[in-house]
This record gives structure tokens, C-alpha cells and sequence, in this order.
């Protein structure tokens, strides 16, 4: 889990949030409404919206529209959500019974983690590490 994740509130413009994405090499945001979590932009979010490059449009045309464009409109709302203390397991299980990149950990309404398939990859990465290492010493 990554805690303390970077979250933008619903008012923020579509190009805060690719710019975000692009800085802190992100693939999901916690959107927030007064602290509160409403919603999760992704980079596929950011994909589906992106006017198709069969359009004629200049560079400061696409920033305009992304400027113009809020990540409420873009964003899926009332994500799935877990708490702190969950089981990992039941993490795993929402994750991939949803068929979720993220999942955000929520604390008293507040945003304080999120759990990516990348946290899932490296937990099982290292799983397989220490049960490696305890076969080979028993050999």
C-alpha cells in the first residue's frame, strides 16, 4: 500500500491531473470533495476521454480542452474501498472480482492509502522470495 497517496479535489481541471500522472509517474488518483474521497481518475480514464488523434487539433488546442475539463467529468465515481486493517486477501479479491487497478484505503472518510495491482505484484514478488528461500534451506 502506498500511503499518504497524491489526491486532487473535483475541481481541479483534466491537465492538473495528466500533469500530475506524467510528475509522480501515477497511474491512479483519489479524487476528493471537501477531504472526502468521490471518485478515482486513471490514466485510462484520461485515454478514454483524449480526443482521437484522427482530429486536426494543435498542441495548444488538446491543452485547452484538457484545461476545460474537470476530472468530475472524466473520473469514476463512488470507487470500491477498503479500510486499514483488511485482510489482504480480501483486498486481492476485490481488486481482481472488480477488475480494479487500485484500490483506495479509507480511514474516518479520509483518504490515507492505495493499494495497485504494482503493491499486489511486489507482495507476491516477495512472498515467493521468503517461501523460496524456506524450501532451499530444507533441502
Amino acid at each position: 500500500m502506498t500511503t499518504e497517496p497524491e489526491t486532487l479535489e473535483i475541481n481541479h481541471s483534466l491537465l492538473d491531473a495528466v500533469l500530475l500522472l506524467r510528475r509522480a509517474n501515477l497511474r491512479h488518483i483519489p479524487i476528493l470533495e471537501n477531504g472526502k474521497l468521490v471518485g478515482v481518475l486513471t490514466d485510462r480514464d484520461v485515454g478514454r476521454f483524449a480526443p482521437t488523434m484522427l482530429l486536426p487539433l494543435a498542441p495548444q488546442d488538446y491543452n485547452r480542452v484538457f484545461e476545460n475539463t474537470s476530472v468530475e467529468k472524466v473520473m469514476t465515481r463512488n470507487p470500491v474501498s477498503t479500510i486499514p486493517d483488511a485482510p489482504l486477501a480480501e483486498a486481492v479479491e476485490m481488486l481482481y472480482k472488480n477488475r480494479l487497478g487500485c484500490l483506495p484505503v479509507l480511514e474516518n472518510d479520509g483518504v490515507v492509502g492505495i493499494i495497485t495491482k504494482a503493491d499486489m505484484l511486489r507482495a507476491l514478488h516477495d512472498l515467493i522470495a521468503v517461501l523460496g528461500s524456506q524450501l532451499e534451506s530444507k533441502a
